[in-house]
C-alpha cells in the first residue's frame, strides 16, 4: 500500500492551493483519512481528518480557511487551503487507516510529504 500526495509549491500570502493524496496497492477498505504538517523544527502536528462517512474535524488553526473532502470510489483525500498565511509554510503529510483484507483490521500509513511554502 502507498500515499502518494501532491499539489504543494509556493505561493504568496493570502493565496490557495490544493493538496491530494491517493491510496494505492492491496486495498480492501479505507477509513480515517487525514493531514498533518511539520514546519522545520517543530513537531508534526494534525491538520485535519476526514472519516469514510465524510465525518469531518479541524485544528482550530485551519477552521475557516481549509477544506478536506475525499473521493472514496478513488481513495483519495484532498486539502483545499486558503487564505494561506507564513505559518502555514510546512511539509504536509497525509495519511489513511486501510485494511488491505476483508478480516478488518486496519493499519496505519504515511504519504511522503509535500512542501508547501507561503512566502511573497
Amino acid at each position: 500500500v502507498q500515499l502518494q500526495a501532491s499539489g504543494g509549491g509556493l505561493v504568496q500570502p493570502g493565496g490557495s492551493l490544493s493538496l491530494s493524496c491517493a491510496a494505492s496497492g492491496s486495498i480492501f477498505q479505507v477509513n480515517h483519512m487525514a493531514w498533518y504538517r511539520q514546519a522545520p523544527g517543530s513537531q508534526r502536528e494534525f491538520v485535519a481528518r476526514i472519516t469514510r462517512a465524510a465525518g469531518i474535524i479541524y485544528a482550530e488553526f485551519v477552521k475557516g480557511r481549509f477544506t478536506i473532502s475525499r473521493d472514496n470510489a478513488k481513495n483519495t483525500v484532498y486539502l483545499q487551503m486558503n487564505n494561506l498565511k507564513p505559518e502555514d509554510t510546512a511539509v504536509y503529510y497525509c495519511t489513511a487507516d486501510i485494511a488491505t483484507s476483508a478480516a478488518g483490521y486496519y493499519a496505519q500509513y504515511w504519504g511522503q510529504g509535500t512542501q508547501v511554502t507561503v512566502s511573497s
